[in-house]
């Protein structure tokens, strides 16, 4: 099985995990559950799509400390903390590190898959754009200094004449590398060239390459 739209599911309670397993099951959607947030832990970093639903008290390593993992990691996957009756301090908590949501026990069946399936359709949309940045960066790397700083000159607005100005060049000169530039990165225009600039975030002045 791969980690593709898996919901992992982290519950000390053997009960809580086989009821979870059924739901999601029944759902058509593929689960994985774990005892622990320690035995959660070295799956982790592998994870690349899907959803977490955790426990937010349990003994050892608790919700809010695989939060802290998660985040510190940078895991790109939604989190779902399952918090007991008036544990609404511990859920804030949670939010703040990150949770895209939180569901009381006892929970009701539809409203857990509910969440459960937005948290989905958000991974997947993060996960597309993930894929296109990665594509963009790709075509970045394969400009040439001076390609690059034409094209960091156009995101921040700038003519022609006066990136040619900055950059000691001629304007027609400038004009080839906006050329190059359609090309290798695929643009259709200049528009769509700006924006695949933003998408795969590309070193602005003040910022490190």
């Amino acid at each position: 099985m791969t980690n593709n739209d898996t919901v992992h599911v982290i519950d000390d309670d053997e009960a809580v995990r086989d009821s979870l397993a059924f739901l999601l099951a029944a759902a058509k959607l593929q689960v994985k559950s774990y005892s622990s947030a320690a035995e959660f832990l070295p799956v982790l970093p592998s994870i690349r799509s899907g959803c977490i639903v955790t426990d937010i008290r349990m003994p050892g390593m608790s919700g809010l400390d695989l939060l802290a993992h998660v985040k510190e990691l940078k895991v790109a996957v939604p989190v779902i903390v399952i918090t007991g009756h008036g544990d609404v301090p511990l859920a804030v908590e949670a939010m703040k590190l990150g949770a895209s949501d939180f569901v009381e026990k006892p929970f009701d069946d539809a409203a857990l898959l509910a969440s459960i399936e937005s948290a989905l359709s958000a991974g997947a949309r993060r996960s597309d754009q993930n894929v296109e940045r990665a594509e963009l960066a790709r075509r970045i790397e394969t400009l040439s200094a001076r390609e690059r700083q034409v094209l960091e000159g156009l995101v921040l607005g700038h003519p022609n004449k006066t990136i040619a100005f900055d950059l000691q060049i001629s304007s027609r000169t400038v004009e080839v590398y906006r050329a190059n530039l359609m090309t290798k990165m695929m643009a259709s225009s200049l528009s769509e060239l700006i924006r695949m600039a933003f998408v795969a975030r590309i070193a602005m002045p003040g910022e490190k390459d």
